[in-house]
């Protein structure tokens, strides 16, 4: 009996730290890092396992810690939506007092960890923290500003990679950063759209127009376009040592028409729908592009 209330609580345990570290947001997240520091390895930066290994553990730490401050701070608001309700904090399963103290230790341990890489890379994961907990969540309740403040540090990860890779920030590093910058709009105010109604609740402002109409549709179209060009920059030839060949360049302008095409669906249908359709393709999206990166590096 004790031995499977033992197991039972482990169990409880790994899966609280799971969902306030948003395993799953995390390890989408790491896949940029991991992406971005494939692209920057090369001759004078040679690949090593050991080096993969930190910053896939530095990189979780830095993003669960992140999850886990913003839970925290909107216990009372995750309270009130039906999404958020059941998560640890809210749902009274784990204190505030132990999630902060997860969130200082994920901290600590992921900018020592990335440190150990290069001080960039520490600085980046640092600066990322401290931007969306303490300038980002907040305004979460304020303006619809926060997806423009939250697009900053949610573009550190893809960039975070080749910093881990070069120990260096330069135009490739910042073109890295452009093209993650740019998808999140599409994709945040696509969520936006969809749990509107959830949101709402809470009085948390998502859409830059406010409202489910035409005008946020609009501009989920232009920064789908503004994403494409960014994608492309790199078979331009003016971005240093992040480049790609012209077959590439098709495949991820193919990409983009993609998430255009439902970008366009939503701003004729304007359902929850057509949302969350938008929303699953823009995650597709940036997955198949880093890794159209990747091979078109490796096969030339």
């Amino acid at each position: 009996m004790n031995a499977a209330k033992n197991t039972l609580s482990l169990k409880s345990i790994f899966l609280d730290f799971k969902e306030i570290t948003k395993a799953g947001l995390a390890i989408s997240v790491l896949f940029s890092s991991i992406a971005g520091y494939l692209l920057g390895v090369d001759s004078e930066h040679p690949f090593s396992w050991g080096v993969l290994a930190v910053l896939a553990v530095g990189g979780y730490c830095m993003v669960g810690a992140s999850n886990a401050f913003n839970q925290v701070i909107e216990k009372d608001i995750d309270s009130l939506m039906d999404r958020t309700k059941n998560r640890p904090v809210p749902s009274g399963r784990m204190s505030p007092k132990v999630a902060l103290l997860v969130a200082s230790l994920l901290t600590i341990v992921g900018v020592a960890l990335l440190y150990t890489i290069n001080a960039k890379s520490a600085m980046f994961a640092a600066i990322s923290i401290f931007l969306y907990t303490s300038v980002y969540t907040p305004l979460k309740t304020v303006t619809s500003l926060s997806v423009f403040v939250g697009a900053f540090p949610g573009a550190i990860p893809f960039m975070l990679g080749w910093v881990a890779a070069t120990g260096e920030f330069g135009i490739e590093a910042g073109t890295l950063f452009l093209i993650q910058f740019f998808w999140q709009f599409p994709h945040f105010w696509a969520i936006g759209w969809f749990l509107y109604e959830d949101y709402e609740k809470a009085g948390i402002f998502m859409l830059p127009t406010g409202k489910k109409d035409k005008g946020t549709a609009l501009q989920i179209i232009l920064y789908t376009i503004w994403l494409i060009i960014a994608s492309l920059l790199p078979v331009l030839g003016f971005t240093g040592q992040l480049f790609i060949s012209p077959i590439a360049a098709v495949l991820v302008f193919l990409l983009g028409l993609w998430m255009l095409f439902y970008a366009v669906k939503l701003y004729q249908l304007r359902t929850a729908k057509a949302a969350r359709t938008l929303m699953l393709v823009s995650v597709s999206y940036i997955s198949l592009l880093q890794i159209v990166f990747i091979v078109d590096k490796f096969l030339r």
